[in-house]
């Protein structure tokens, strides 16, 4: 529930699903995550107050959340990694091709970056995960693919290799947390061996579906911050800012003063 400028950064996510097309929405859960669940249902005592005060444009954005689409919540009992959590959801799924955005990534750009991938499976009917070139310095932070054949945006994947050295990474194009799956990614994960901290990752399930189907990598519009990191979640705070008309101009001369400051004090 981190903030980023006056709504936490998870709504962002919701909204991007949205926007997307998406109407039903799963969240899968840990302990003390009830806040979550708080944020996104109907409060009958905070719509009341707000409408008493005349504050409609708060009431508004409270209604708005509340509806924004059919929102579920299943419980995670132990954290035993991403593949773990998404079997958690698959009584709810059952056979059909569902999307996973990853809480700690927030993405901006002009065509919501979930909807860049639907349209991507809608040409390929085959599993596609989001990516973006990051530098070879960082190769080692993420999932990085192995690419086969390219058709301008979209790759077809070889292979998957999660966090390699320099030396070991086949490329720099890596996954980016927004993932489109078929429901066969179900019994693969089911027969992988846990990995890395007794966890089921979803590299190596992602890893059998390049053997036995297609897998598809689409080169994602936007700009994405990993806001687990300190620098990226500040990175996302300016960038959301700078975005808003009501705050934009005012934040922007705020900080081309602290720029003018430093450079003055660098050069002192």
């Amino acid at each position: 529930m981190l903030p980023i400028v006056d709504k936490p950064a998870v709504q962002y996510i919701v909204e991007e699903a949205v926007k997307s097309g998406i109407e039903s929405i799963i969240f899968i859960t840990g302990r003390n995550k009830k806040s979550i669940e708080d944020h996104f249902d109907k409060s009958i005592e905070l719509e009341q107050m707000l409408e008493e005060k005349h504050k409609y444009e708060m009431l508004k954005e409270v209604q708005t959340i509340s509806s924004m689409a059919s929102i579920h919540y299943i419980r995670q009992k132990e954290p035993l990694g991403l593949g773990h959590a998404i079997l958690c959801a698959e009584q709810f799924i059952g056979d059909e091709p569902f999307a996973v955005l990853l809480g700690d990534d927030i993405m901006t750009s002009e065509e919501p970056a979930l909807k860049q991938m639907i349209q991507a499976y809608e040409t390929t009917n085959q599993s596609v995960i989001g990516v973006q070139k990051v530098d070879v310095e960082e190769v080692s932070k993420y999932g990085i693919i192995q690419p086969k054949n390219k058709s301008g945006s979209l790759h077809e994947v070889n292979d998957l290799v999660e966090k390699p050295s320099i030396e070991q990474a086949p490329s720099t194009i890596a996954v980016m947390g927004r993932y489109i799956l078929n429901p066969s990614i179900f019994s693969y994960l089911k027969t992988i061996e846990r990995g890395v901290g007794n966890e089921l990752q979803l590299t190596d399930a992602l890893r059998v579906v390049c053997e036995k189907e297609r897998l598809f990598a689409l080169e994602l519009e936007g700009k994405r911050f990993d806001i687990g990191d300190k620098v990226g979640y500040m990175k996302a705070m300016v960038e959301v800012a700078l975005k808003r008309k009501d705050l934009r101009q005012t934040f922007l001369s705020y900080l081309e003063g602290i720029v003018e400051k430093e450079r003055a004090n660098n050069f002192s």
